[in-house]
């Protein structure tokens, strides 16, 4: 496999969504962020400060997810629709290639978003500290600049990747309503996957809690790349933690990437 062939690919996709104005999207975002911290400015001393912070956290990963989705779902559908991948395949670029170069070129939008994103609530935060008086200053939970928001960013990058991987699996052999349905669907189950491991207190059918039990196994649990909540409130969230949240997104990603290459190599374009 060639590193340069990836490189290219993955490369234009990224001007793709460049031409697409996916990065608008950064403009409404300083909007919203400035406009955040305009309204709750007048609101209880101390409180504002954790808003703004889980606001800009939540808009992240909305607009994150938004664009995992809608152009992840249409790396490899505009292909086929275009016939583009005819030409493509016709050079020396081999279907995993294409499907992995995709991925790669998606995974950098989506950091280059993520990274820009981080920057505007770090400024909006460093104008919050520098107008707030010192006995409001004292009264937060936790440092209006605080690094522990990159470990945030990095687990909402992660997960992006991973919701990324599931829309592109999907793409290589359905439409692109359903796999948005599907990814979508995914994005839902996951965050309420732990629910899974205990239906048992509330069914009393043994094949349901044994298939219950298999789906929490198989399916995606996003729940743990969410520490929005300690973060805000200045609770430490261990290296440990982080490194295994990213170990687990990321064999879960190399599987569905494996997987969606595997099926995207023997579909039959004719």
């Amino acid at each position: 496999m060639s590193g340069g062939r990836l490189g290219a690919v993955a490369l234009s996709v990224f001007r793709e969504s460049v031409r697409d104005r996916v990065f608008y999207n950064l403009l409404l975002f300083a909007v919203l962020l400035v406009g955040a911290a305009v309204l709750v400015g007048q609101m209880t001393a101390g409180q504002d400060i954790k808003i703004i912070k889980d606001l800009g956290l939540a808009a992240t990963s909305a607009f994150g997810l938004f664009i995992a989705v809608f152009i992840g779902i249409g790396l490899v559908w505009k292909e086929l629709e275009r016939h583009s991948v005819y030409s493509l395949l016709a050079k020396p670029v081999r279907r995993t290639e294409l499907v992995l170069g995709k991925y790669l070129g998606l995974a950098f939008t989506l950091l280059v978003n993520v990274a820009v994103m981080a920057a505007v609530l770090y400024v909006v935060l460093a104008c919050m500290w520098w107008i707030s008086p010192e006995n409001i200053r004292a009264s937060w939970e936790s440092p209006a600049l605080d690094p522990a928001l990159l470990v945030a960013f990095l687990l909402i990058y992660v997960q992006l990747l991973l919701v990324t991987a599931i829309a592109l699996f999907f793409s290589t052999f359905s439409s692109p309503m359903l796999s948005a349905v599907l990814t979508f669907g995914f994005y839902v189950i996951g965050h309420f996957n732990a629910d899974l491991k205990h239906f048992e207190t509330v069914i009393a059918s043994a094949p349901l809690v044994w298939l219950t039990r298999a789906l929490y196994y198989l399916l995606p649990n996003l729940a743990p790349f969410d520490v929005t909540a300690p973060v805000v409130h200045g609770q430490a969230v261990s290296p440990g933690y982080v490194a295994m949240t990213i170990g687990y997104g990321a064999v879960y990603v190399a599987f569905l990437l494996a997987a969606g290459a595997h099926i995207f190599a023997r579909r039959d374009f004719k």
